[in-house]
């Protein structure tokens, strides 16, 4: 049967279970939006700039079971607005597929208008590059592309689509998705993953970013094998929700600067177990627990692809398989008896993690403390609601005060990229329609991509957008005050802002502001109430309260 090339790889991605795709239209790639017209089990999500779109296909490639998320952006201008995303993702480890319009065939290496060698420019944030050159590649590459994507170390990869290929005309099949391939340990790896926990008297399990993929299942399982052999189970930088924090067996969260008596008892530890976990700067504590490359302990590395396994760490057991085949391997042997001491080991860790989740907060007198609105906010989550975060120090609050569980979706950029709170929660709302929303975001990260409001309003979703407005690039001056003390440093890191409130009535939302904590409860539960457009909460929240854990001048909190 002929058809456009446009035509083909519609239908190629509707084969691949592609329902939905995040644009910002361009008139390299006229072909395939005019042929996805046609197919109606896809939807195409119009965004207003190309890095709210990318993030939005990032968050889609978290909640969608491993299926990756599909970005499609023009050439040139488009692509470099994007690759906040590609870089996202590829840090993230999360499954992208990114279709990129390019100029006419005839006119490449000619500096044609917008082009780019898009080899060269995204060698260092995709899994791989695949050039359609010709019509009857097509339909290959894009089942090549959903494979190499969601295999192995999941991440992004791009496909390149000339202008002058989609109108042209092929009889070419369509491509069937390829059969994905299961990974387990070995029966010799159980064995002495097995004896490992078993001897241990203090051991340390990391849950981490591919166990989060593997979903609710996975999270569940997880907490009947740390339930079953005593096992304190730690979720890593951006992974709150893959273990009950409010759970016995919490043994703390694994995140950037880990509080310092939380951090010296994990240190006791007489084995590490990384499930699904790569253990990156952030989570190892800037490489000093566990060191890097000798983790001066027993280390356990578990994480799909062999590749990852001792690339930084040497561990002493390396198992290149799905956590959860891991972890359903260990529930089918009996379990070991849990001794006093390991119980001991649960408890004290549990302890420490508990005493840091009282609601406490010192008084502020610039603004809200910030904590105040985290801890009401968890009182309205939904058991399935999504929680996105961008980047900032605002974010400390949440980590430390709020409770995360298996059954809500935790999105935020693992690599720190500002920009990715609001178009998380928008994606969030189109994947999950009725389910709660709510994305974390500073005043300096709101004004990078919140004009994806204008997305949320024109598909009519609602997420609740809380915005913490401490007038200043709150991370960059803690730093700053951290490194070059007694400096000033307001002249890098000081904002002024718009009314936020104001900002969200210009695009139908509604603008809520909190400028004190008595207005906490009120504002928050206002916000929580309104269910037919988007809500922005504008929080004067306090600059001296640097984060979660540290007052400016370096009063610890």
């Amino acid at each position: 049967m002929s058809r456009t090339v446009g035509r083909l790889l519609a239908e190629s991605l509707e084969a691949h279970g592609v329902d939905t795709i995040f644009c910002v239209p361009g008139e390299s790639y006229l072909g395939l939006t005019d042929a996805l017209t046609d197919v109606a089990g896809i939807r195409l999500i119009v965004c207003r700039h190309e890095a709210g779109a990318g993030f939005m296909a990032v968050a889609d490639g978290r909640m969608n079971g491993g299926r990756a998320g599909v970005l499609l952006v023009s050439r040139g201008p488009g692509l470099s607005n994007a690759m906040v995303a590609f870089h996202t993702a590829y840090h993230d480890a999360t499954p992208m597929v990114a279709l990129i319009g390019q100029v006419e065939r005839k006119d490449f290496g000619r500096l044609a208008l917008q082009e780019q060698h898009y080899g060269r420019l995204l060698c260092d944030v995709t899994k791989g590059v695949i050039e359609v050159n010709e019509p009857e590649q097509a339909s290959e590459a894009i089942a090549r592309a959903f494979h190499l994507a969601e295999s192995g170390t999941q991440g992004p990869v791009a496909v390149i689509l000339p202008e002058d290929l989609f109108d042209e005309q092929t009889d070419t099949p369509i491509a069937r998705p390829r059969p994905r391939v299961a990974s387990g340990p070995t029966p010799e790896d159980l064995e002495r993953l097995a004896a490992m926990l078993a001897e241990a008297e203090r051991p340390l399990v990391l849950a981490g970013g591919a166990l989060a993929l593997e979903g609710e299942a996975a999270s569940a399982d997880l907490a009947r094998l740390a339930e079953a052999w005593g096992l304190p189970i730690c979720p890593t930088h951006r992974r709150p929700h893959v273990f009950d924090s409010h759970h016995p067996n919490y043994g703390g969260y694994m995140g950037i600067r880990v509080p310092r008596d939380l951090l010296d008892e994990m240190k006791r530890a007489d084995l590490l177990v990384s499930l699904g976990e790569r253990i990156t700067d952030s989570v190892s504590q800037s490489y000093t627990f566990p060191t890097a490359p000798d983790p001066q302990l027993p280390l356990v590395h578990v994480w799909p692809d062999a590749n990852e396994v001792g690339r930084v760490w040497r561990p002493d057991l390396g198992i290149a398989a799905s956590p959860h085949a891991v972890i359903r391997a260990l529930l089918a042997r009996p379990a070991p008896p849990v001794s006093e001491a390991r119980r001991a080991w649960v408890s004290g860790l549990n302890r420490i993690h508990r005493r840091l989740l009282e609601p406490r907060w010192a008084e502020t007198r610039d603004g809200v403390n910030f904590a105040a609105v985290c801890c009401e906010v968890d009182k309205h989550l939904a058991p399935d609601a999504a929680i996105t975060s961008d980047a900032g120090n605002f974010s400390s609050f949440m980590h430390r005060y709020m409770r995360f569980r298996p059954g809500q979706q935790f999105l935020a950029s693992v690599v720190g990229a500002m920009g990715a709170g609001v178009p998380m929660a928008v994606a969030a709302t189109l994947r999950r329609p009725g389910k709660q929303a709510v994305a974390f975001v500073g005043d300096g990260g709101a004004l990078m991509t919140g004009n994806e409001i204008a997305t949320a309003r024109l598909y009519e979703t609602a997420p609740i957008i809380i915005v913490s407005d401490n007038r200043m690039y709150g991370t960059i001056g803690m730093h700053h005050e951290v490194r070059y003390p007694n400096r000033p440093y307001a002249s890098a890191t000081s904002l002024r802002n718009p009314d936020f409130a104001d900002w969200a009535r210009s695009f139908g939302a509604e603008g809520i502001t909190i400028r004190t904590e008595a207005e906490v409860e009120a504002g928050i539960a206002r916000a929580f109430a309104v269910k037919d457009r988007p809500v922005v909460v504008h929080v004067h929240s306090s600059a001296d309260q640097m984060s979660a854990w540290r007052r400016r001048g370096g009063a610890r909190t």
